[in-house]
């Protein structure tokens, strides 16, 4: 089985609709965005998610103080890093947090899946050149990645058993491919779980 990360959920009916299919994951935007959450939002969000999901925050070159302070609220499972945080900066954090990291590579290489970032993270993700914008990668570069890692980047319902037979993920990463003109929509969700569970 597949597991599926539903990310970029901001409203109390995205918790709902995720507590009814069940991804195995969600993912909560603290970065600039049109998902975006603050720390508030993200709390009393937090409270009506299903214990059996896991939540992953999502940051950008985010201050340590931000991330902890999350932590300290008891808002997050995993940490996901989206921006050019460097080795030093995943081993601070993991140090301070004890949590699961996730670096995402954007637009990535052979070579990137080398780098000491990458190797400092638990889970890569690997992602489009712009994130969220429903664009693919070269898959290629995914079949060569020998570490568990989650698949994003354009992913839809028309598209995602074949990306998952042919890049065998870990887990894949879903946003705009589960939206209906940039929202939230409970059928995709429900179809695209389905579908990564099946396989």
């Amino acid at each position: 089985m597949t597991r599926i990360k539903i990310c970029g959920l901001s409203k109390p009916e995205h918790i709902l609709w995720a507590n009814e299919v069940l991804p195995d994951y969600i993912g909560f935007v603290f970065a600039p965005s049109r998902r975006m959450v603050t720390e508030e939002q993200a709390v009393d969000l937090r409270q009506l998610v299903d214990r059996r999901i896991l939540v992953v925050g999502v940051f950008v070159d985010a201050p340590l103080i931000q991330i902890l302070s999350l932590l300290d609220k008891q808002v997050l499972d995993l940490i996901q890093l989206h921006g050019n945080e460097s080795e030093q900066y995943i081993q601070s954090l993991r140090m301070h947090s004890g949590l699961p990291i996730i670096k995402a590579l954007k637009d990535p290489t052979p070579l990137d899946l080398l780098s000491p970032a990458a190797f400092a993270s638990d889970y890569l993700l690997l992602d489009s050149k712009q994130p969220g914008s429903g664009q693919c990668f070269d898959w290629s570069v995914a079949k060569a990645c020998s570490r568990p890692f989650f698949l994003a980047g354009g992913l839809t319902m028309e598209n995602l058993a074949s990306a998952i037979q042919c890049c065998k993920p870990y887990a894949v990463d879903l946003s705009s491919g589960v939206e209906i003109e940039g929202q939230k929509n409970l059928q995709r969700m429900q179809q695209v779980v389905a579908c990564a569970h099946r396989l």
